[in-house]
């Protein structure tokens, strides 16, 4: 059962959906909206807490209305790979739907989030219905799998600064700037570490390294990119 996939440290948060912004009611047909109403949950997970993981049984779909959260898979001995970073907007849990009886990946909040949740009969359903959602799925599934490819080609032909800079980048793409113009994300050495497929010392010396040459200012885990084009220099592939 659905409830018996969480903890009891989730909590159920009132409805935020308009019914008409989110990607799923954006992209499904007027009269489909009512259905989605009665039958979606939206919850709230804590700083930490993990919406899906590895192994899981995959029950549904989730849409991220607000809060960062990252995706990964484990990588040798209690290591991870972030394969990405999940922003409000953005749709998880699709890759357990390939065909699939568990999710082959896991997400967790890296700050408070909520979702909008969607079971998998209301999700196949949408799916036979909403030609125009359907097609948009889709392209999630091919932009995560050219994302993909493009990670691994990154984790192979390009060293380990450059694939640290790049993720700086990214991050700072994927989630904006506040108006100190630091990343808008909080974020851990340690988890930069995992995007790059790196160690944290790694990161910690480089890092020491880009602020040396105010390339970068950080103050705590807050990183405010001073000099774009000069971390850019760093993002080279070998071969």
């Amino acid at each position: 059962m659905f409830f018996g996939f969480y903890t009891l440290s989730l909590r159920m948060a009132a409805t935020t959906c308009d019914l008409q912004s989110c990607f799923l009611c954006r992209n499904c047909i007027p009269a489909w909206r009512e259905l989605i109403a009665a039958k979606k949950q939206t919850i709230s997970y804590k700083k930490g807490k993990i919406i899906f993981k590895e192994g899981d049984r995959v029950d549904g779909i989730f849409f991220l209305y607000e809060g960062p959260v990252k995706i990964y898979m484990h990588w040798g001995d209690q290591k991870e790979l972030i394969l990405r970073f999940a922003k409000a907007g953005d749709v998880l849990g699709y890759r357990g739907l390939a065909g699939t009886q568990s999710y082959p990946i896991s997400a967790e909040a890296m700050e408070d989030v909520k979702v909008c949740y969607i079971p998998n009969d209301l999700l196949e359903a949408t799916l036979k219905t909403n030609p125009s959602f359907t097609y948009a799925l889709m392209q999630i599934y091919a932009q995560d799998l050219q994302r993909t490819e493009k990670r691994m080609r990154d984790l192979v032909h390009m060293d380990v600064r450059g694939r640290i800079a790049l993720g700086l980048l990214e991050i700072a793409e994927i989630f904006g700037l506040d108006n100190e113009k630091f990343i808008a994300l909080s974020i851990q050495r340690q988890d930069i570490a995992f995007y790059a497929g790196t160690t944290y010392e790694t990161v910690f010396k480089f890092f020491a390294e880009l602020t040396n040459k105010n390339i970068i200012h950080t103050s705590g885990k807050n990183i405010r990119i001073n000099d774009p084009a000069a971390l850019k220099k760093f993002v080279t592939y070998h071969s």
